[in-house]
């Protein structure tokens, strides 16, 4: 028997398109001499849909768009992800065709409700294990967190005979996701003695990025195929297995991610080209050369917006790297307007010292610049601030903080440097002076980021151990960090949350990243110090 592995990119909500994109690719394994074709979790909808699952329309339109699947689906077997409706209830299933038939409905029994996952908003819990007869062999149904829990359905469908386990997956990217789904899979494949075949969704969707990266173990728990990360794939296997894609290294996944992100964000809410505010430092730098690489240079565009307080290395630097991109630059000077609110505001803030009131007007001043050229010429703004700016609230909430999306949302700073690193060695485009400069907001005379927050080297762990990890005071001061520089720390984070709910989506490449996984109350006296 010959399976095809349809790693697809659906889109959210587009029922037709997504149907297409399915039938298509039912027809191109059927010409590549597949028996079976086997498509992600919720491939007719897109994941995750949300509450367009509360819309009644939008699962009776998912349902037509399956029959449409079954209808194209003559002469072949297929496994696909779509919305089941019963009575009152909705499941999160994956309906068996063959020949142009239905001949099984299976609904996912372990609904995850965890870090990013909602399922239990909206789906209930199916109660049995489904094992289907094809081309003479026993077939093991299940979708996604089915094959994560010790207990799954995958047990009894092998009991039952089943020497294949078909698996269906929306699982999102962070960093190290993939090594910890080689384990778990094999692990089940040396526990069922029977071949595992995991098919993973590819794209962007918000803030979640779907790498594929589908694989078949063979029963000895042995990876015998897989296909590539970020790409639209059918991977064709047969009892010998198939192509085994090369893994990128832990830059190249994460960079790959952050173009993914992007692309999707911007092509599938039909944006024509993007904004960035580029400013001669590292982090506009890499974002400007990150959607360059998302979406060639004729969709980008930047604005440099010098202030008093702009040295000419910020302007020349943003020169260079927008020359090495291919990409226009425009000048527009904040001075004047800077000067302009001012002299509107002064008698307001007469007999005040000037203070970071001053400074963030720059920052709200070039966020409006930007937001009007989004409004005039339908561009996305894209966000430039990292996960260490965001993390701790040293950012400017209508300012620097304006956009539609922020690229390295979820990258802490020292990730940053490493990110520009790798990809100077593919080829130089961001200058060593940038890299080199210390990072500086310009806002004031001989101002350092490290005037308000301590070294990045010391501030990115204090966040992942807090953030990501969940650790307390203790723990983090344990580790060897100051106590007065964690406590700081950590209560720049806590205090800042009313700027992290307003902030930008942006692509996740951590286990917890400011969204979906990460609800805490704005109003909130809790404090761990």
């Amino acid at each position: 028997m010959k399976i095809a592995l349809a790693q697809i990119n659906p889109t959210v909500g587009d029922l037709e398109g997504n149907a297409q994109k399915i039938i298509e690719y039912i027809g191109k394994a059927k010409k590549q001499g597949a028996e079976l074709v086997v498509f992600p979790e919720l491939a007719i909808t897109g994941y995750p849909p949300e509450d367009l699952l509360l819309k009644p329309q939008f699962i009776t339109d998912n349902l037509s768009a399956l029959k449409k699947i079954v209808k194209a689906s003559q002469g072949m077997g297929v496994y696909v992800g779509f919305v089941d409706r019963g009575g009152k209830d909705l499941f999160n299933a994956g309906a068996f065709i063959n020949n142009g038939k239905v001949i099984e409905v299976y609904h996912k029994n372990n609904l995850p409700n965890y870090g990013v996952f909602d399922e239990k908003r909206y789906f209930k819990e199916g109660t049995k294990s489904s094992v289907v007869s094809f081309k003479g062999v026993k077939l093991g149904l299940g979708i996604c967190e089915d094959i994560w829990v010790e207990e799954g359905p995958y047990k009894g469908e092998a009991r039952a005979g089943a020497k294949i386990i078909l698996n269906i997956n929306a699982s999102p990217y962070h960093v190290g996701k993939i090594g910890e789904r080689e384990k778990v899979l094999a692990k089940r494949a040396k526990a069922t003695k029977a071949h595992i075949v995991y098919v993973n969704m590819l794209g962007g969707q918000d803030e979640l990025v779907f790498d594929g990266g589908s694989m078949v173990f063979n029963s000895k728990g042995k990876l015998i195929a897989s296909a590539s990360q970020y790409k639209e794939e059918l991977l064709i296997i047969d009892e010998n297995g198939g192509r085994i894609a090369p893994k990128p290294d832990r830059l190249s996944e994460i960079y790959e991610a952050l173009i993914m992100g992007v692309r999707d964000y911007v092509e599938k809410n039909k944006f024509g080209g993007v904004i960035i505010g580029i400013s001669g430092g590292i982090d506009s730098a890499l974002t400007a050369v990150i959607a360059r690489d998302a979406l060639g240079n004729s969709r980008i565009h930047t604005i440099f917006m010098p202030s008093e307080y702009s040295a000419k290395q910020s302007l020349d630097d943003s020169i260079s790297v927008t020359k090495n991109l291919g990409v226009k630059m425009d000048v527009i000077p904040i001075k004047d307007i800077f000067s302009q609110y001012l002299s509107t505001l002064a008698p307001n803030f007469r007999g005040k010292p000037a203070n970071i009131a001053e400074e963030n007007l720059q920052a709200r001043i070039r966020g409006n610049i930007l937001m009007a050229l989004s409004n005039k010429f339908g561009w996305l703004v894209l966000n430039t601030g990292n996960k260490s700016e965001t993390s701790t609230g040293y950012c400017t909430l209508y300012g620097d903080m304006a956009g539609g999306f922020s690229v390295l949302k979820d990258i802490p700073k020292t990730l940053v440097y490493k990110l520009v690193k790798w990809r100077n060695r593919k080829k130089v485009v961001i200058p060593q002076s940038i890299i080199d400069r210390p990072p500086t907001a310009e806002l004031k005379p001989g101002q350092l980021d490290q005037d308000t927050l301590p070294p990045y080297e010391v501030l990115d762990p204090i966040i992942k151990a807090y953030v990501e990890d969940n650790k307390s005071v203790q723990q983090i001061i344990a580790k060897g960090f100051d106590k007065a520089t964690v406590s700081k720390v950590i209560s720049m984070i806590d205090r800042s949350e009313y700027k992290k709910r307003q902030s930008a989506p942006g692509t996740r490449i951590t286990p917890r990243a400011f969204g979906k996984d990460w609800r805490l109350p704005i109003t909130n006296q809790y404090r761990s110090f």
